[in-house]
């Protein structure tokens, strides 16, 4: 018999949520993270936005789970007294060979089940004067939310169901026996394992790492991981009110553009851009440097924002299965039976949209496992 039923690895948002949704179904669940605390890496440094589901293909993971866990996830932070906003976004096109692309994902968005409006540009005009625009897509269900506070109240829920916490906790090796999986924490004289009967890998920027460790060729399976960082610069105070709403481009293939945020404490910033970093060095600072450069990206959007009203911000790391200039991958959600890995769930390249899906995200591991709603 196996010292616990369930081990989530990794508590971040989605490893967060799926210990909430599975914890009253699963004794004694273990909650394993190998920083001091919860959410310090990708949940952390992001836009906090709740997204609407127009950019991903129909039938992709990204699609599905997007627009249900929006759904979810307003719901949730009504119930829980979760900080958010449905301010709404729009999506600018700012030169007229971007129309037909605005038009291709008005029509990819409805295919998704995502309410979204055409603006011309005179609407445009009225609701935000300052961007530019020759016509524009409305998403009134977008929004921003605490990502802190959502991740605080996950983890309330899952540790009130008996979950178990442990922090400073790296997996360092994972391996299938007759009881289910044993789980090493440590290394060295330090190193401690147990049992258990199943294991979710929701481990975010480390997550192909461990399905490595659990014996998965992560090439071969297409689960290698490729650290991209993205920089954000804050406007000054006295240009925030410039736009009410999320004010973003049209999308290229690699990310969704440089755009403008409006923080739950009325911040304005821009970002995030886009370096793919060598290896797993993680690093967050923000050069300075690149204040030009984000000038002409943010001038794009709002000419009368210039580059000394920006000052650099924070810095985020996506864990991106895509190389740099290849086009999105969906996320990957499997159980790993076929592999002769029973009982082992991998989530690997959860980056946007996995904080607005991970409610969405939790119920489809929950299935994955066979257990009730």
């Amino acid at each position: 018999m196996a010292d616990t039923p369930l081990t989530v690895i990794g508590a971040g948002v989605v490893g967060l949520a799926v210990a909430a949704r599975l914890a009253p179904h699963a004794r004694d669940l273990v909650l394993l993270d190998r920083r001091e605390r919860h959410g310090t890496e990708q949940s952390a440094r992001n836009s906090e936005v709740i997204h609407g589901g127009m950019y991903y293909p129909p039938g992709s993971w990204k699609a599905r789970l997007c627009v249900e866990g929006n759904r979810q996830l307003y719901e949730f932070c009504a119930r829980h007294d979760v900080p958010h906003r449905r301010i709404g976004k729009v999506i600018t096109a700012v030169e007229d060979d971007e129309l037909g692309p605005l038009e291709a994902l008005l029509a990819r968005g409805l295919a998704n089940g995502v309410e979204l409006r055409f603006l011309g540009p005179a609407e445009m005009a009225r609701l935000e004067p300052h961007v530019r625009s020759v016509g524009a897509l409305l998403s009134p269900n977008t929004g921003i939310v605490s990502a802190h506070g959502l991740m605080d109240a996950l983890l309330a829920q899952a540790r009130a169901a008996g979950a178990v916490t442990r922090f400073r906790s790296e997996v360092t090796a994972l391996e299938r026996t007759s009881a289910g999986w044993r789980v090493t924490v440590g290394r060295g004289a330090t190193a401690e394992s147990f049992t258990s009967e199943a294991v979710v890998n929701a481990a975010g920027l480390g997550s192909d790492e461990v399905a490595a460790r659990a014996g998965i060729d992560v090439d071969a399976a297409g689960y290698r991981l490729h650290c991209c960082k993205g920089d954000y610069f804050a406007v000054v105070p006295r240009k925030a009110g410039l736009v009410q709403r999320l004010v973003y481009p049209v999308p290229g293939q690699v990310s969704l553009g440089v755009h403008a945020i409006v923080g739950l404490d009325g911040r304005l910033r821009f970002g995030p851009d886009v370096e793919y970093l060598e290896g797993r060095a993680l690093r967050y600072d923000v050069d300075a440097g690149k204040r030009a450069t984000f000038g002409e990206a943010v001038r794009r959007l709002v000419p009368a924002i210039a580059d000394e009203d920006l000052t650099p911000d924070t810095a985020g790391i996506r864990a991106k299965l895509q190389r740099a200039g290849e086009p999105m991958r969906d996320f990957v959600i499997a159980e790993e039976s076929a592999r002769g890995l029973p009982g082992l769930v991998n989530l690997v390249g959860i980056e946007s949209p996995g904080l607005t899906a991970c409610l969405a995200i939790a119920d489809e591991v929950a299935r994955l496992l066979d257990v009730p709603s």
